[in-house]
């Protein structure tokens, strides 16, 4: 059987405090990206993991989606499986790859073992592997907060708009991107900043926290997105902790001559 496990954008990410247990408090609202990887899994009499595409560097027994597998495997009798994953979407972009990776893993078994799990049960197997794995459950756009694993629907909508993701050459950790952050609760939520202003409006008020860290340490990054702003995007930023970039645009735009030895994607939502 197999799926197609989508990315994701931030629009907009405050990093709120940092909790008593190692991790932050965030605010985020989460929206689908059509860039997919390409996940297979199949019952085997021996359990195995290959990777074509982008190369997934680690031990196999590390890859998400094999942890899913483990997770699932304490509470269920599951015979051994072959897993494929066909790398597409970049890793260390901010893009959500891996989680959704994990998080199509997790539902992939639950038909292909007929465990009849509902998308509560989905939802919390998948935040065991990941903080934002659980949003990959759904499809839609999605207020994150909690370490991103408490998730409530929000009606903002980028369909008809043209989106162009551009990926440096660089990779950014997520741990050292939130120990760059100064945590802080003060501002306006994403939330009442998405609902009550337009696009054209979010330029000045819908921040991505990490920028500033991220920035400094790699000054790319941050020229992405001046050069998406230049070429007339609506609304651009990093997505997540990096390093991706993603510009809003009102029409169809090719950017690919500003993105020598980049990754890339566009298309309309």
């Amino acid at each position: 059987m197999v799926c197609f496990p989508l990315g994701k954008i931030n629009l907009g990410l405050r990093v709120i405090r940092k909790r008593d247990d190692g991790y932050h408090d965030i605010e985020t609202c989460f929206y689908p990206l059509p860039w997919n990887d390409i996940l297979e899994i199949i019952p085997s009499k021996t359990m195995s993991f290959t990777n074509t595409g982008i190369n997934v560097p680690g031990q196999h027994d590390d890859n998400l989606c094999l942890k899913a597998y483990y997770v699932l495997q304490e509470e269920f009798d599951l015979p051994s499986v072959d897993v494929h994953l066909h790398k597409i979407v970049p890793m260390g972009a901010g893009l959500g790859g891996g989680s959704s990776d994990a998080a199509h893993a997790v539902m992939l078994l639950n038909e292909v073992f007929n465990l009849n799990l509902s998308n509560s049960q989905l939802e919390q197997y998948a935040s065991k592997l990941g903080s934002d794995c659980a949003y990959f459950i759904h499809r839609g756009p999605m207020i994150g907060t909690g370490r991103g694993e408490i998730l409530n629907t929000i009606d903002v909508s980028l369909k008809g708009k043209f989106i162009v993701v551009i990926k440096p050459d660089v990779h950014v950790s997520t741990r050292e991107a939130y120990n760059g952050v100064r945590p802080n609760s003060a501002g306006t939520s994403i939330t009442e900043i998405i609902k009550q202003h337009s696009i054209s409006d979010w330029k000045d008020l819908l921040v991505n926290d990490f920028e500033a860290s991220v920035f400094s340490q790699f000054p790319i990054i941050q020229k992405v997105k001046e050069e998406l702003y230049n070429q007339g995007a609506e609304y651009a930023s990093m997505s997540g902790s990096g390093s991706a970039v993603f510009g809003i645009f009102k029409a169809k735009v090719n950017l690919k001559k500003y993105t020598k030895d980049m990754g890339y994607w566009s298309g309309t939502l």
